[in-house]
């Protein structure tokens, strides 16, 4: 379907108050056990169940140690300051700032929270107290979002790259070390080193990343593009492998499986692109780790090419340096498909009293459905209830109001990719 064509039939559908019919329900994700692992080629087996193994080793260490901390007495109130709106953990300070007691304190809130397997938890702002003896790691998340939760109740997201997490933590540790480059900084430096294994357990045996670490069951187990979540975590292994600024402390042997880490992740990621009619496309928000194919998520992320993750898992693309032809071809391929799916003549409207709405808005665009139908490329839009709709009008107001449907974030791709194209072709002169 041409840009022209989509932008005239939604056009046409809004202009006509046409109502768009129910055309699927929720397919939920599967997780990663032994019987999956099971139908794998014989060569593949062995690597997986090592990899389950350990994550379910690393979980039972979790529980354990708070569990002996609490042995004898009950648990501490949590006193994790939740995340409204900033996480306490600026990376754009002036270096001398991240050897104040501001930071220092930061950086220990980090430190005492961290898991006996080395992640954190997500959405707390770090300026809060340190954690207390007895204390969750995490915040007590039971996911009342309409997903499935598989987990125990209150152990939920206990080491996660979901909403920035761990990666941010770790981000901060590397800077506050580099201010303090004497014994002030070691445990900062141990953190990260900690920290960074963390991250090297939780990849899959593949390259990919789950959402949850250890490995938490449900979507949570897919290899999560979803909110940048993978894309962070290899920006920061390849900042580890280089070996520069902040991460020079690096130990060689650490930096080097950060590097062989990175370009599996790069090799998953080539791998995962979707190919319809045997054309290569974009990628969805979460991909089973096994068979590589799109998974929804959450009641209303439903199995869909995603327009804001293909965005961001084409700029990881483009800043690698001397992309090999496949990498060139991903990418060409990936801004094609977003050119294609663009939408025009349509706006987002505000939040108002009736909620927010797609109205018709001649001239108005590009700009881009969060979510396409795989087969037909057209919007796809989830309710809280598990239908897939076609027009997002028809949402509740809920989810109408509380969901990125429309944005105009891939333009900025778009452009880059023409800078990347030009650079590109300057330098074959």
């Amino acid at each position: 379907m041409t840009r022209t064509c989509i932008a005239l039939a939604l056009a046409c559908a809004l202009a006509a108050g046409a109502r768009a019919a129910v055309i699927g329900t929720m397919t939920r994700a599967q997780p990663v056990t032994e019987a999956r692992i099971g139908t794998l080629a014989e060569t593949e087996r062995a690597a997986w169940r090592e990899y389950l193994a350990r994550s379910r080793m690393l979980m039972e260490r979790d529980k354990a140690a708070l569990a002996a901390e609490r042995a004898g007495g009950a648990a501490p109130p949590e006193a994790q300051a939740r995340l409204h709106g900033d996480s306490g953990m600026p990376l754009g300070q002036a270096p001398a700032w991240y050897a104040s007691p501001a930071a220092r304190h930061v950086a220990d809130n980090i430190v005492s929270f961290q898991t006996p397997a080395g992640g954190w938890g997500k959405n707390v702002n770090r300026t809060g107290p340190l954690r207390q003896k007895g204390e969750h790691y995490a915040p007590i998340d039971d996911d009342p979002s309409g997903g499935v939760i598989t987990a125990a109740r209150g152990w939920n997201y206990v080491g996660t790259i979901d909403n920035d997490a761990t990666t941010t933590e770790l981000a901060f540790l590397a800077r506050v070390q580099a201010a303090l480059p004497g014994a002030d900084g070691d445990r900062y430096r141990e953190s990260f080193v900690r920290g960074v294994n963390y991250l090297l357990d939780a990849q899959y045996p593949n390259g990919g990343f789950p959402q949850v670490y250890p490995l938490q069951g449900g979507y949570h187990d897919a290899i999560t593009y979803n909110d940048n979540a993978f894309a962070q975590a290899v920006d920061l292994l390849a900042r580890v492998a280089a070996r520069q600024g902040d991460y020079g402390f690096v130990p060689p042997a650490l930096a080097e499986r950060a590097g062989k880490a990175h370009d599996r992740a790069i090799e998953v990621l080539l791998a995962s692109q979707v190919r319809v009619d045997g054309r290569l496309t974009g990628w969805g928000q979460q991909h089973d780790p096994l068979t590589l194919a799109p998974v929804g998520a959450r009641n209303f992320e439903p199995v869909a090419l995603s327009s804001s993750e293909t965005a961001r898992l084409l700029t990881l693309l483009m800043r690698l340096p001397r992309p090999a032809p496949e990498i060139v071809a991903a990418v060409d391929a990936g801004v094609a498909w977003l050119k294609r799916v663009a939408v025009r003549d349509v706006g987002w409207s505000a939040k108002a009293e009736n909620g927010r709405f797609l109205e018709a808005r001649p001239g108005a665009g590009p700009m881009w459905a969060r979510m396409y139908d795989i087969a037909t490329m057209k919007p796809i839009f989830g309710d809280r209830d598990g239908t897939i709709h076609t027009d997002v009008n028809e949402l509740s107001r809920e989810r109408r109001d509380g969901y990125g449907w429309y944005g105009t974030g891939p333009a900025a791709a778009l452009a880059a990719h023409a800078k990347w194209s030009a650079t590109r072709a300057q330098a074959a002169r």
